[in-house]
């Protein structure tokens, strides 16, 4: 009970933060590190470089804020089950939460190919992690 009087007593301003902070640390992935407007999107289709292999290309575009985001655009013509799209963004979600710290402030969009549906999901994780490698290093090159 002391510790929640304690909190309750601290500046709104200093939990605001805090609660931001965690809110990024942790294993959610929250709204700041989504792209979630269309002309978001538009930018990166626009300018970017890409990543890609077989079943995968990331698209990696400029970011005017301090961390990276994430969309994807999984088209119905190249994964017809919902239940599949969703299961792969579930797996592209845990990559990039794991991966965000190294990642640098960009936005990049990731797409698929029907080739994805006949991969599992550790060759997905290893194939992820390629790519966040090469971003990376492309844009320290950069």
């Amino acid at each position: 009970m002391g510790a929640v009087l304690s909190r309750l007593a601290e500046p709104r301003v200093e939990r605001d933060l805090r609660r931001n902070v965690n809110e990024v640390i942790g294993e959610s992935f929250p709204r700041r590190l989504r792209l979630t407007q269309a002309i978001e999107f538009q930018q990166v289709f626009k300018n970017n470089f890409r990543s890609s292999d077989a079943c995968l290309t990331i698209l990696v575009g400029k970011n005017a804020g301090d961390l990276p985001r994430l969309g994807f655009a999984i088209a119905r013509k190249q994964v017809p089950k919902a239940i599949q799209r969703n299961a792969l963004k579930r797996l592209f979600r845990e990559s990039f939460r794991k991966n965000w710290k190294r990642l640098p402030a960009r936005d990049m969009v990731i797409m698929v190919r029907r080739e994805i549906l006949s991969r599992d999901a550790a060759e997905l994780r290893g194939a992820l992690d390629q790519h966040w490698n090469s971003i990376i290093e492309q844009c320290d090159t950069s």
